[in-house]
């Protein structure tokens, strides 16, 4: 892809203004059809008119996926007014409208671009999400500085994470030149699992289906569906203390 940085920069801020009035065509003014037509224009300069057609087939399964997400986040947060204040206040949402669209780009075929998306989103967030990294329906990031889901982690639907948890790689097989080898490395997180702030998930380890994971929790081994995997206080106090 040999396009100048500010002509780059500037085509997919337009693209995501545009991408923000079709998943929430709620709270603008322009139609989605526009809003749809010029995000596609915007990517058809960067990766070719087929490319951008067949990303346009999927922004009505990734409006729905975005709305269970902020659904979500309200759901797990008393703070949250109503769905508008989410949608315009909460850095999660802007973090999952570029991973979601830079996934379904990576899906394409699409290098580069993905990558610079979540960068981007990381750098307005402090939450670091890799574009190839897969997420299921209703995931919820509540506050969220310091979040980090590296490249093969699977993620469940109905999920949880608060601030500061990494889903990140134990460590590194490398081939024969001496490099680390792209293989799966991140953690798989069941559904209706709930990660609290500052845990480390390291490997590729599994994470069972209602499971709680406790905040500071450094966590290096598969557990169990409906495991609860605390850190310096008793079962019965976490659970009080936080409420379930």
């Amino acid at each position: 892809m040999d396009i100048p940085k500010s002509t780059l920069r500037k085509a997919l801020r337009s693209m995501m203004a545009s991408l923000y009035d079709a998943f929430f065509p709620q709270y603008s003014h322009v139609p989605y059809e526009r809003s749809a037509d010029e995000a596609v224009k915007a990517l058809s300069g960067l990766t070719g008119n087929e490319t951008a057609e067949s990303f346009r087939e999927r922004i009505p399964l990734l409006a729905e996926l975005l709305s269970q997400d902020v659904e979500a986040i309200k759901g797990n947060d008393p703070a949250a007014s109503d769905i508008q204040e989410v949608v315009y206040c909460y850095p999660a949402v802007t973090a999952m409208v570029h991973y979601r669209v830079a996934h379904e780009l990576d899906n394409l075929g699409v290098k580069i671009i993905p990558r610079i998306l979540t960068e981007y989103a990381h750098s307005e967030t402090g939450i670091d999400i890799h574009p190839e990294a897969r997420i299921g329906h209703h995931f919820a990031i509540d506050h969220g500085t310091g979040v980090v889901i590296g490249q093969t982690a699977v993620i469940g639907n109905h999920v949880t994470l608060y601030q500061g948890v990494t889903l990140g790689a134990k460590n590194f097989k490398y081939d024969e030149s001496g490099r680390p080898r792209n293989i799966p490395r991140h953690p798989i997180i069941g559904d209706n699992v709930t990660v609290y702030s500052n845990a480390s998930l390291l490997g590729r380890i599994t994470v069972g289906e209602g499971s709680v994971i406790g905040g500071n929790v450094w966590l290096t081994h598969s557990v169990p569906p409906c495991s609860r995997i605390l850190q310096g206080r008793t079962q019965e106090e976490f659970l009080d203390g936080a409420g379930i």
